[in-house]
């Protein structure tokens, strides 16, 4: 079991990061503003376009086991600097095979079924949530929460790869056309209105949100992949690209609906974001501003260290510890000691 470790996130556009002693260091404008013992870190992540770290901190996390990664204003993974892949060099070899093995019915589409049953089955206890909290909303969600439970079945029977992306796209879709429905915000300008998933610019408020919130979960299953062993470039439905980290994407699908959408959701409906807390482009995208930026990595980070019983150990652990479990857990299912791999389901 993994000790459940803090990540450090830097927004302090011309922050340098340098190490002093066994810590990290954050000066800022001649001042030192922060400095935190490496060992209490599991990853630092930067966001801005003038943040930089010394070479003998990038040295000090990759020996530490610390993934030191870098994104722009708006949550885009640009880079990481990490060390040696730890682990058994037996685990990396089992997952190359098995990512390999694309036949109908093989060892990727087996794993790869289970992490999409998985998220179209959390996409559905949200809905059920919504309709459970606000009875007014049930009938309009209803039909969708039919179908993503037809949905999740299909993808846990099929035996191809092609197939089972179909299925995760088709579901998406269902899912995402009736998110706004779970917005329970007053929006008399409809300025967090919500039609269809959109990025790269999104095209609205609760997009940009959501593209920043993945980027954040992105960057901690990323460290707990390399944490176990694991090669988070090589994933089962996501297949080798440059600069990807396929695995990543694999084990973010089971917790995009219970992390980051439920948190998007949290923010919005509490008014803990603001519509003024956004900015538009030329261009029709939306970003957040840095101080609400700031506000949602508080709340991320409280997020995590909220308490949740694990539906498959039946152990108590933080939220924050999850994806660190569900990458061990895959880790067992690839040197046999699991018949099949559990994913992260929403009790």
């Amino acid at each position: 079991m993994k000790r459940h470790l803090n990540t450090l996130f830097v927004t302090l556009e011309d922050a340098w990061l340098f190490k002093d002693g066994q810590a990290v260091a954050v000066r800022h404008e001649h001042e030192t503003k922060l400095r935190v013992p490496l060992h209490n870190l599991d990853g630092i992540a930067c966001f801005g376009w003038d943040i930089g770290a010394s070479p003998q901190l990038m040295a000090a996390c990759a020996e530490a086991g610390v993934t030191l990664s870098f994104h722009n204003p708006h949550g885009k993974f640009l880079c990481a600097v990490a060390g040696y892949s730890p682990g058994n060099v037996l685990l990396r070899r089992e997952q190359y095979r098995r990512a390999d093995d694309t036949a109908e019915g093989g060892a990727a589409v087996r794993i790869a079924r289970e992490m999409v049953a998985a998220k179209i089955a959390n996409c559905r206890t949200n809905l059920q949530r919504c309709a459970r909290d606000h009875p007014d909303r049930a009938d309009t969600v209803a039909s969708t929460v039919r179908a993503l439970a037809r949905a999740a079945a299909m993808a846990r029977e099929t035996a191809f790869l092609d197939r089972l992306r179909g299925i995760e796209g088709d579901a998406a879709s269902a899912y995402f056309s009736v998110f706004a429905r779970m917005l329970t915000v007053d929006d008399p300008g409809g300025d967090f209105r919500f039609q269809r998933r959109s990025r790269r610019p999104a095209r609205d408020r609760v997009n940009a949100l959501l593209s920043f919130l993945y980027a954040l979960l992105r960057h901690d299953i990323r460290s707990a992949c390399e944490s176990c062993g694991l090669d988070a470039a090589v994933g089962f439905l996501h297949r080798d690209r440059p600069g990807r980290p396929g695995l990543a994407l694999d084990l973010m699908e089971e917790f995009r609906p219970f992390l980051a959408d439920r948190t998007a959701l949290s923010l919005i409906n509490r008014r803990q974001i603001q519509t003024a807390d956004f900015e538009e482009s030329e261009a029709g995208g939306f970003e957040l501003k840095d101080k609400p930026r700031k506000a949602v990595l508080v709340a991320w980070q409280e997020r995590k260290q909220e308490e949740i019983r694990h539906p498959f150990l039946d152990e108590r652990t933080t939220v924050g510890l999850l994806v660190h479990l569900q990458a061990r857990l895959l880790a067992r299912h690839l040197r046999n000691d699991l018949d099949a791999y559990p994913p992260f389901l929403v009790r």
